[in-house]
């Protein structure tokens, strides 16, 4: 791990038990940074993180809980001795249409895709605006952009995350820390694959690629967010989609 683009950095990543998350820890970790895999589901992380090696903490924490995420912060310092790059990609879903979703189904999504990103961002920035540099890498969606049925609670979160990573990134950008964000199309996770194969197929039918997304293929814009090749990159926001609304 002494080689690679985030060699001797530390970074935390959210939502990091399974899909699009663990891939993006695993990516960091494989270019030689420190992980911490951060999770609501303890038992999973530990798993997670077990597979990877060395040079990596697991730590359960409720992105939505101020408490645990400043907590978490503290744990990642005092485990690694710093926080270089922070990536905040934990998410839910809860769909329905307009006319039966429930309130707390849209509270429920809003609060970990927008405040936990939003909680993330605060807590990683004001050790990052301390050191003088950071990378802070929001994972939006597709969705954020073009709005999906039945998925106003998700789509609705995802295009606040690009507006508060714009607005981080002009108020950080004086520190030395950037904020930028990647939206993912159709990536083929646990979440996507439970999507009835008819609607798969159609999704899939509609991006000029023609075909889904690997987690692997997210974690590598995650990765040149996170390094020294975007360095002179901040509130911008990459699309990985394979050409879908171009």
């Amino acid at each position: 791990m002494s080689t690679g683009l985030v060699a001797g950095r530390t970074a935390l990543v959210t939502g990091a038990a399974q899909g699009i998350g663990l891939a993006i820890a695993r990516c960091l970790h494989h270019n030689g940074a420190k992980v911490a895999l951060v999770d609501l589901d303890g038992d999973r992380v530990r798993e997670a993180a077990a597979d990877l090696g060395t040079g990596v903490l697991p730590l359960a924490c409720d992105v939505t809980d101020e408490h645990a995420v400043d907590t978490t912060i503290r744990q990642v310092i005092e485990e690694f001795g710093a926080l270089d790059i922070q990536v905040n990609n934990a998410g839910i879903t809860r769909d329905a249409s307009l006319r039966k979703m429930t309130a707390a189904d849209f509270d429920a999504v809003v609060n970990v895709h927008l405040k936990g990103t939003w909680l993330g961002v605060r807590a990683a920035s004001a050790v990052m605006r301390e050191a003088g540099r950071g990378s802070i890498v929001n994972i939006s969606s597709l969705s954020g952009k073009s709005g999906n049925p039945g998925q106003t609670n998700y789509s609705a979160a995802k295009a606040g995350i690009v507006g508060l990573t714009k607005s981080a990134a002009k108020e950080l950008a004086h520190k030395g820390v950037r904020v930028n964000a990647v939206q993912p199309g159709l990536i083929r996770t646990a979440m996507t694959e439970a999507m009835p194969p008819e609607i798969f197929a159609e999704r899939e039918a509609d991006i000029p690629m023609k075909r889904a997304g690997e987690p692997a293929e997210v974690a590598g814009a995650a990765l040149f967010l996170a390094s020294n090749l975007s360095s002179y990159m901040t509130g911008a926001v990459l699309e990985v989609g394979g050409g879908r609304f171009m």
